[in-house]
């Protein structure tokens, strides 16, 4: 029934955001194949620009409630997950971000706004959507206690009782095999059984940095959670989207074939790489990032369809940043030497998707949607820069 809703609202849905969501026309937007590291700075002060200006007065960002006919069908709890999944982005983004007045301003308040709002909930028997804030609501909350604003004795208190609600509600909701996701299965049970390749390597370091600084989260749990990913590793160099007895991989347009798999790829390597795995080493890497940019035509097909895994192989629009952000952390466990000819090959392809207000979306035009995509877009181009310093 859902997917029935949503598709005889797409056209509704696309004709009221047309006028929002430009798509490249060309696989690499008219730009050049290669831009260097001040293109990168340009792009990435326009996307921090428009984070900073479209921040609320109470230091959020976008709203919780659905804002658009083609999300309708999902419980009200879930619009308000999506929002904070997307502020915990927001937040990561100015981290990563050059200290200047506005910025700290900015993530400060953002903090505040973050650590003092309500977690989400679960929103039915089979949205559990509520795992996208806890998701990155971790690897923000971590990552903020490593920044300078910590030192500050009260926000640092908030940011470690936060991440610690967050680290709670992922111990709480592993699914049986080591990972998470944002779905259940039926029969619908309090701690829902699927989980994906991506959702689990995506909090996987910041999961064991929980652990070292005593956060409530043990070894057995991060050992679980990483080897659901390696166990997600395919023979043909993809991920599974979701670890099954018999992978989804056969004639046609399969997900878990590399053309479907080009951004869990990145993250998936990224993330075991970053641990220590034996099962990922650097040319592994170096494979993932060449197989990335010899499909990426896929990914840019992909962008800004309104109906999930409706493109090539099952690739979604929401694919794209997400792929994009995590190649270029791929790319920043090379060595230093190498990082900055990847990273020039990465940047048109962000910076091609960034419109005139300094937004970029790659799903809908929802507010959700924006602040991701701004965020993620950012963070990619930042990563460039640090390679470069």
């Amino acid at each position: 029934m859902r997917v029935a809703l949503a598709a005889a609202l797409t056209l509704l849905g696309s004709l009221a955001n047309a006028q929002d969501t430009p798509r490249a026309t060309h696989p690499t937007g008219g730009l050049p194949k290669e831009l260097d590291v001040d293109a990168a700075r340009d792009g990435a002060a326009r996307l921090l620009g428009f984070l900073v200006t479209s921040q609320n007065e109470n230091g959020s960002w976008g709203n919780g409630v659905l804002d658009g006919p083609i999300e309708l069908g999902y419980s009200i709890e879930t619009y308000y997950a999506w929002n904070l999944a997307a502020n915990a982005l927001a937040l990561m983004a100015l981290m990563e971000s050059e200290p200047t007045e506005n910025h700290t301003q900015a993530l400060r308040r953002g903090i505040e706004w973050f650590t003092s709002t309500r977690i989400a909930k679960r929103g039915s028997d089979w949205d559990s959507d509520y795992m996208w804030p806890a998701l990155y609501g971790t690897v923000a909350m971590v990552r903020a206690l490593d920044h300078e604003v910590a030192k500050d004795a009260k926000l640092r208190a908030a940011i470690e009782r936060r991440g610690k609600e967050f680290v709670a509600q992922l111990v709480k909701n592993q699914s049986p095999l080591g990972g998470w996701a944002y779905y259940d299965n039926r029969p619908y049970t309090r701690r829902a059984t699927w989980a994906t390749s991506f959702c689990t390597a995506a909090v996987l370091p910041a999961l064991q940095r929980a652990h070292e600084i005593d956060w409530p989260v043990d070894t057995a749990v991060v050992a679980r959670a990483q080897r659901y990913v390696e166990r997600c590793r395919l023979p043909n160099g993809a991920y599974e989207y979701d670890l099954r007895p018999i992978p989804r991989v056969g004639g046609g347009e399969e997900i878990n074939h590399v053309k479907g798999s080009l951004g869990r790829i990145q993250v998936c390597q990224w993330a075991l790489h970053e641990l220590g795995s034996t099962t990922v080493g650097a040319d592994d890497i170096r494979e993932g990032l060449e197989r990335f940019f010899e499909h990426h035509k896929f990914l840019d097909v992909a962008r800004m369809r309104p109906i999930p895994h409706e493109a090539y192989y099952a690739n979604a629009g929401y694919f794209y940043f997400f792929g994009h952000y995590y190649a270029s952390k791929a790319i920043q466990r090379l060595p230093q030497d190498e990082r900055e000819a990847w990273h020039r090959r990465l940047r048109p392809h962000v910076i091609k998707a960034i419109r005139a207000n300094g937004s970029t979306s790659d799903f809908l035009a929802s507010e959700y949607t924006i602040v991701a995509g701004t965020a993620f877009a950012a963070m990619t181009l930042l990563n460039g820069i640090s390679a470069t310093d």
